[in-house]
């Protein structure tokens, strides 16, 4: 395979991801400044909804960035930063996050492991495997903190990478939490001037 053809962006599932995010950032980014304008923090229903985020977020959060570690695309820098705005507590956010990501990103490290290359090719194809695979063979670990570090970009599709080549899963553990804390505490305390600004705190 040439080399050109290795080329992260190149490969599908990594441009969809993207896709998805941007789209996602776009969206946040319209309904941060409408929900500005509107002056809705004072709305009784948004009061509610305020509320139950306080008193359920940090639960909701865990489940959601363990769905969200595996390969359904939730979102969770953007739930980080929505339970942010409402006030949670942006240190136990980030480490309540960054644990449910690492137990998703677990899951998909071991349902590789255990199912192999037949698992993997129904979540990707099989030409997208083998690329990413080389991918992996070069970069390794540095590609995974990368995409561990990027928001937008697919890192729990290269948990099943690593699954697949039975990599040390001590190291897989470090640098699936080290990154995201790092990212989910960023994206807390953004959330909370953000909340602030906007009046939800």
């Amino acid at each position: 395979m040439k080399r050109e053809e290795l080329d992260v962006l190149k490969i599908s599932w990594v441009k969809s991801s993207i896709v998805y995010g941007l789209s996602l950032l776009v969206v946040g980014l319209t309904a941060i400044l409408v929900f500005k304008v509107l002056d809705i923090g004072e709305i009784q229903a948004f009061l509610d909804a305020k509320n139950l985020v306080r008193d359920y977020g940090l639960v909701g959060i865990f489940f959601a960035t363990i769905i969200a570690g595996t390969v359904v695309p939730l979102g969770s820098p953007a739930l980080v930063v929505a339970a942010a705005s409402f006030g949670l507590n942006p240190v136990l956010l980030a480490i309540t996050a960054a644990v449910g990501f690492t137990i998703g990103m677990t899951v998909n490290y071991f349902l590789a492991y255990r199912f192999g290359r037949p698992y993997i090719v129904k979540k990707m194809k099989a030409e997208e495997l083998e690329a990413t695979t080389l991918l992996w063979s070069r970069w390794g670990w540095i590609l995974f903190v990368l995409f561990g570090v990027v928001p937008i970009l697919p890192v729990e599709f290269l948990a099943l990478i690593c699954g697949l080549l039975r990599a040390n899963i001590r190291k897989f553990l470090v640098l699936s939490f080290t990154p995201r804390f790092m990212v989910f505490t960023l994206l807390a305390y953004f959330g909370e001037a953000l909340g602030s600004w906007i009046g939800f705190i």
